[in-house]
């Protein structure tokens, strides 16, 4: 594994990174719905230290589903400079989100993708939605392009601030202007909603180095340069092509110039997420 060749600004976040273990403490839940290696907090550290990271937001996978402890302890042995996003399940009350509250988090996550679950229990989205606008945090959707025409009246509904993880997951070989992607980028206009321009090797259809991606970043950060965000995605759960993290780092320029990348990679996340 390489270095980038791109230097990252200072303050730099990833926005999208997410821990697995150590298993011996955080074992995975039962009937998760895949097994992955081994990754932690120390992993991350050594990641962030090969490509110039200096701040991290930790997304809680399916594999935990809402026990948050293996996030919530990474966040507390950083120093400050990590933040979270959570799983919850109905049973959460007041209590739960204080302590996570507490803890670093400043989100929840529901995910509508068929091979991590499918669609979530929409009257606990919307009550969650309500809830957690009330402490100052945002709701994140893992979504399936197709999901973005399906639940667009639900998605305009929301007040609160929106990310949605992975450009939205538009098939890069279906072009800027699929549907789902013009409803994002209609969306995106909107100033409650936010875009983590990661995951340029899932909507490949080249393969690495991803450049097929690009076209849809740059759009996105077009149309929403103050509500942009960038991440890894790093272990890179359930894709076809396994990146070198560097590749990804590297394709920032290709984002935008200084200006842009800096929005992307430092103003907005510190906004969003409380870093100073």
């Amino acid at each position: 594994m390489r270095r980038p060749t791109f230097v990252l600004p200072s303050g730099t976040c990833d926005t999208h990174v997410h821990i697995w273990g150590p298993f011996d403490r955080f074992p995975v839940a039962t009937g998760a719905p895949y097994t992955p290696p081994e990754r932690n907090k120390d992993d991350l550290r050594a990641l962030h230290a090969r490509l110039g990271v200096e701040r991290a937001v930790i997304v809680q996978t399916t594999v935990y589903k809402s026990d948050n402890r293996a996030m919530l302890d990474a966040i507390a042995a950083s120093d400050g400079a990590y933040r979270g996003v959570a799983l919850i399940d109905e049973n959460f009350g007041d209590a739960d989100f204080q302590a996570l509250h507490e803890g670093g988090v400043r989100g929840v996550r529901f995910g509508f993708v068929k091979h991590l679950g499918g669609i979530p229990d929409l009257a606990l989205v919307r009550r969650t939605a309500d809830r957690i606008e009330q402490m100052g945090w945002h709701l994140v959707l893992h979504l399936d392009a197709a999901n973005i025409p399906e639940f667009e009246p639900l998605f305009r509904s929301f007040r609160l601030p929106v990310v949605i993880d992975h450009m939205g997951r538009p098939p890069a070989q279906d072009g800027l202007d699929q549907a789902p992607f013009r409803i994002l980028l209609d969306l995106l206009r909107e100033p409650n909603w936010w875009v983590k321009v990661s995951g340029s090797e899932r909507i490949s259809a080249a393969g690495p180095p991803f450049h097929d991606a690009i076209p849809f970043a740059r759009k996105l950060m077009e149309v929403a340069p103050e509500r942009t965000l960038w991440g890894t995605d790093w272990p890179h759960p359930n894709v076809r092509w396994e990146p070198d993290e560097a590749d990804l780092v590297d394709l920032l320029p290709a984002f935008g110039d200084a200006a842009a990348l800096q929005r992307v990679l430092v103003d907005n996340p510190a906004r969003l997420y409380g870093f100073p």
